[in-house]
């Protein structure tokens, strides 16, 4: 199967107060890290944003169909460009064993690796599922997850029947969830799925980062 990479930057940032996928941790924007960390594992690399937001940004920028609707909205997004394109050329993005894959990644994880990506497509690769999501103390990490092409109509349908929640369009799907006896060996400091919400959080990452103590 193929994985294309997808960074999700469309939100409008409002907790923390500036444009979060702008800020910089270790010379580089969190914009810049989460797309070579997809770059090194995905095909391609897209960013689902507002066009214009990120004119400089060296990977394509796709304009998020449904603005304001949150995450979902992105990741429908993301979904259906994928799907559109593959369609044209064979009806079998519709069968899960040919099915693409997006790899949609929040672009404020500052401790993801691409190692734990690297796994991640090779569950994705064995499944059977739609969705291949990490789970963390009882709760899914929706925004570092492989989405199957085939799931665009489910959740299309979850969307346009008011769903937001991205954890709620998952269980319409079949899903297989990591637990963390799966992926707790890529995470020896319980931050691989750690994101930033506020000002406080980036300075805190970035403490982290500059003591290198992030093994």
């Amino acid at each position: 199967m193929t994985f294309h990479g997808f960074v999700q930057a469309g939100g409008d940032s409002t907790r923390f107060g500036i444009d979060k996928a702008l800020v910089k941790l270790a010379g580089k924007s969190m914009l810049q890290r989460t797309g070579e960390l997809l770059d090194g594992v995905c095909a391609d690399v897209t960013v689902v944003s507002a066009l214009g937001r990120y004119p400089d940004s060296p990977w394509p920028v796709l304009a998020d169909g449904w603005p304001g609707e949150g995450p979902l909205g992105g990741i429908l997004t993301a979904l259906n460009s994928l799907h559109s394109v593959t369609s044209r050329h064979s009806s079998a993005v519709l069968e899960n064993d040919l099915c693409p894959f997006a790899i949609i990644v929040s672009c404020d994880m500052p401790f993801l690796t691409t190692e734990f990506l690297q796994f991640l497509i090779a569950r994705a690769n064995a499944s059977e599922a739609q969705v291949v999501v990490p789970e963390r103390v009882g709760r899914l990490e929706p925004m570092c997850a492989c989405w199957c092409a085939a799931s665009l109509e489910t959740v299309r349908l979850a969307f346009n029947s008011g769903v937001r929640k991205v954890s709620e369009a998952m269980k319409q799907l079949p899903t297989e969830v990591l637990d963390e006896s799966v992926w707790k060996r890529f995470d020896n400091h319980n931050r691989l799925f750690w994101n930033m919400n506020t000002l406080e959080d980036y300075e805190t990452a970035r403490r982290i980062l500059e003591n290198g103590n992030n093994d």
